[in-house]
């Protein structure tokens, strides 16, 4: 029985593009159950007020969830913020097979290296295998600590799985991506471990987000297969955008959910109208 999950990040209210690929998720897990989840790790742009508004802007679209928020269920709590107890242990797991290492390099260093090439589609430069520590590096470490924790790739391996919507998807370690956060020297975790721990905890057999994720799910993969856990379904919906190709963001005026309610749209309109019509 299919397991699939909402999990918005409430750095913002929720745009028509998060609503298709919500309601899309909701629709692929109809007759299992669709679990609420709020991703709010990042402190310094997440409010509590946004998390608010995109439970009461998917309620209002129509949106059913059986775990989560004002339904309950045997994961809660269902807010990432308040379960780090969990993301250590899945840090210490991590930390035992070796797959990870402190790592003190600054973005800037990365940046500065001459052997860094950037990822496309990614923002983040490509970590250069030359500012790697040795192999045992963090191997005696107890806790994660004030510095970050990196994932060493395996350089020129073909990371591959298939996307139940946009078809086979390979990327190459090292080239496509280098050595990613899973921890942060903040003392959290970064997005890889905590989406990875968390769709594991919940069971989620299907995960269904918008296709800017999808170099981030061959990171997830190697992940998967440190840990030795079996990795869900993927299904990575198309990006929508405007007139020009632009992809849609939560900044995009006129096209929250909130505004669009307040424009006298529909659910159904928000859902299946296109763009040009609901910006009328």
């Amino acid at each position: 029985m299919t397991r699939g999950r909402l999990a918005p990040t409430p750095t913002g209210y929720l745009h028509v593009g998060h609503a298709r690929t919500f309601a899309l998720a909701a629709a692929r897990a109809a007759g299992g159950t669709l679990i609420y989840r709020t991703e709010d790790l990042d402190a310094g742009r997440c409010r509590p007020d946004f998390a608010a508004a995109a439970i009461e802007d998917l309620r209002w679209l129509g949106l059913q969830w059986q775990e989560g928020p004002d339904v309950g269920g045997p994961h809660a709590p269902y807010v990432q913020s308040q379960r780090l107890p969990w993301f250590r242990e899945v840090w210490s797991l991590l930390q035992a097979t070796g797959a990870i290492y402190p790592c003190d390099k600054s973005r800037k260093d990365v940046e500065r290296s001459l052997t860094a090439p950037h990822a496309e589609d990614d923002a983040e430069p490509i970590f250069p295998p030359e500012l790697r520590p040795a192999l045992d590096a963090g191997h005696d470490a107890h806790e994660p600590g004030p510095t970050n924790w990196r994932f060493r790739v395996p350089d020129g391996e073909k990371i591959t799985f298939d996307d139940a919507l946009q078809g086979p998807q390979t990327y190459v370690a090292g080239r496509d991506f280098g050595d990613f956060l899973v921890w942060r020297k903040d003392g959290f975790p970064a997005y890889e471990l905590a989406v990875v721990a968390d769709d594991h905890a919940m069971e989620i057999t299907e995960v269904v987000r918008g296709g800017d994720l999808l170099l981030s799910t061959s990171r997830q993969a190697l992940l998967y297969r440190a840990l030795r856990w079996t990795a869900p379904a993927w299904a990575h919906a198309p990006l929508i955008v405007d007139a020009g190709g632009n992809r849609l963001a939560k900044r995009t005026a006129g096209l929250s959910i909130r505004e669009l309610r307040q424009k006298g749209k529909t659910p159904e309109e928000i859902l299946a109208a296109p763009l040009n019509q609901l910006l009328s």
